[in-house]
């Protein structure tokens, strides 16, 4: 599969998008040992909370984003009592994987430095700004989720690892 990732099992249905977001599924969901990886934003980086802080036990969520097979990031829209606000975002979480290829997954709040949200559209509200996704530094669960078909995406990135402090 490249980049890090080498014996994956030609078992496994979907394409590498899928296998991707089902593996970030499986370490968010237990906790395995891997000493190190020269890439450490590897979405296949174990334990979680490897990500960026190797120290960081506490995660609960390994951050990631889509790419459309038109190269653009996935956008999805939110809500968030807590912020009472609808907006948009390009960063979820997996909360489940079923029929071979399908997840329902989490839409997360970007924040800034501030803890305050980052408006990553532009202007008109069409496209991703990517000068203002380089705000991002911090997330919080909204209260929307979505469900995708995973073999409409080319590509996956993962972000981060975070303590959303989500019950299991």
């Amino acid at each position: 599969m490249g980049c890090g990732r080498e014996n994956i099992s030609s078992g496994s249905h979907g394409g590498c998008v899928c296998e991707v977001v089902r593996a970030i599924l499986d370490i968010q969901n237990q906790a395995v040992r891997n000493d190190c990886s020269t890439c450490t934003t590897n979405c296949f980086l174990e334990p979680l909370g490897g990500i960026v802080s190797p120290a960081r036990s506490a995660a609960d969520t390994r951050v990631f984003t889509l790419t459309t097979k038109k190269g653009t990031p996935f956008i999805a829209s939110y809500s968030s009592e807590e912020f009472n606000t609808h907006c948009a975002s390009i960063f979820f979480r997996v909360e489940d994987i079923f029929d071979d290829c399908c997840a329902t997954l989490r839409v997360l709040v970007p924040l800034d430095d501030r803890e305050c949200e980052v408006d990553i559209l532009n202007e008109e509200g069409t496209a991703v700004n990517l000068r203002r996704v380089c705000d991002v530094v911090d997330f919080a669960a909204s209260d929307s989720c979505i469900t995708v078909d995973l073999t409409c995406f080319c590509a996956v990135q993962c972000i981060a690892d975070v303590d959303l402090d989500l019950c299991d």
